[in-house]
């Protein structure tokens, strides 16, 4: 950033699997512009993960596998949620998230090590509290991949 005046630059996101009592609320995606040079600059976010548009609670949750196999077969007939997608976010927990440099560093905060196979699951349960407070805090744990990292000489 140049240093210049930030103002709001929120911009409309088309939230998925969210309930319909919340969808308001998840409808923008917080975000702010330089006056001056019209960088933009997204704060961390327990919203969303990156780019992706469903809710990062949705992405989370949905990628714990059931227990069951039968209960496999209820959750994707009750979800609005494409196997392939399903598939697609248990291989980024396992195969991807882990050759992050944000998780290399993540990581070592665990002990011992998280077994990347069981991943979110395996991540979840290191939390202290409630479900909720789990949840939660396994979120925050996450929000630095919620914006573009830094690039060299950008920012102070």
């Amino acid at each position: 950033m140049c240093g210049g005046v930030l103002h709001g630059g929120n911009y409309p996101r088309k939230p998925r699997d969210c309930p319909s009592e919340f969808l308001a609320e998840f409808r923008w995606r917080y975000s702010f512009c330089c006056n001056r040079c019209r960088q933009r600059t997204t704060p961390r976010s327990v919203r969303f993960l990156g780019r992706r548009v469903y809710l990062a609670l949705a992405v989370v949750l949905r990628s714990i596998p059931p227990a069951t196999p039968r209960a496999a077969g209820v959750l994707t007939t009750m979800l609005d949620v494409p196997v392939r997608t399903l598939q697609r976010w248990r291989h980024w927990w396992r195969e991807q998230l882990p050759l992050t440099a944000f998780w290399q560093v993540a990581a070592a905060r665990f002990m011992p090590p998280v077994a990347t196979a069981h991943c979110p699951a395996s991540v979840l349960e290191r939390f202290a509290g409630s479900a909720a407070d789990q949840l939660l805090r396994l979120l925050v744990f996450l929000t630095p991949i919620t914006v573009r990292p830094i690039a060299f000489g950008e920012g102070r």
